[in-house]
C-alpha cells in the first residue's frame, strides 16, 4: 500500500521523448535531486530505466518502513492503511522528521483524528504551500483514518 501511495505521488518523472522509458535526474519542489520515485541521487546519475526505479523505491520503503517503525511501534499493531500512511510520509520527508514530530507523539499514542490533523500541516515546500504536498497529505490522512 506504502508503494501505491509513493508511486501515486512522486511518479515516474524526466523520461524526455529522445530517451523514452528512462528517467533522468531532476530537483524535486524541496529543491533535492532526485530520480525515478523520488529516489535521492546526485545530480550526474545515469538515466534509469522504470524497473531500476521499481528497486529504487522498494529499497528506500524498507528504509523508511524500518525508521517508521522505530519511531512508532504502535504502528505495527495497527491496519496497514495507518502503517502506510507514515511510511509515505518517512519516505517522503524522512526519518528525522517524524522523530522529532508532534505526528509520531499522536501516533504513538494512537489518536488517530489528532494524527490526522498533524500530517496535514506538512504541506510546506520552500515556504509556501505546494498543492501536491496538500494532496498527498490529504490521501495520507484518509489511509490513516480508514481503519478507524
Amino acid at each position: 500500500m506504502a508503494i501505491d501511495l509513493a508511486k501515486r505521488f512522486e511518479g515516474f518523472h524526466r523520461v524526455p521523448r529522445a530517451d523514452p522509458g528512462r528517467a533522468h535526474p531532476y530537483v524535486c519542489p524541496a529543491g533535492y535531486w532526485t530520480i525515478g520515485y523520488g529516489h535521492l541521487c546526485d545530480p550526474n546519475h545515469p538515466p534509469i530505466t522504470e524497473v531500476e526505479a521499481d528497486r529504487y523505491l522498494a529499497d528506500d520503503l524498507r528504509i523508511a518502513l524500518t525508521a517508521t517503525l522505530r519511531y512508532c511501534p504502535v504502528l505495527a499493531t495497527e491496519p496497514e492503511s495507518r502503517l502506510a500512511a507514515i511510511v509515505d510520509f518517512t519516505f517522503n520527508l524522512g526519518a528525522g522528521r517524524l522523530q522529532t514530530s508532534t505526528l509520531r507523539r499522536r501516533v504513538n499514542q494512537r489518536d488517530w483524528p489528532s494524527a490526522a490533523t498533524e500530517l496535514r500541516r506538512w504541506v510546506f515546500g520552500g515556504g509556501k504551500v505546494l498543492p501536491g504536498l496538500v494532496t498527498r497529505r490529504e490521501a495520507e490522512a484518509t489511509c490513516l483514518l480508514r481503519a478507524a
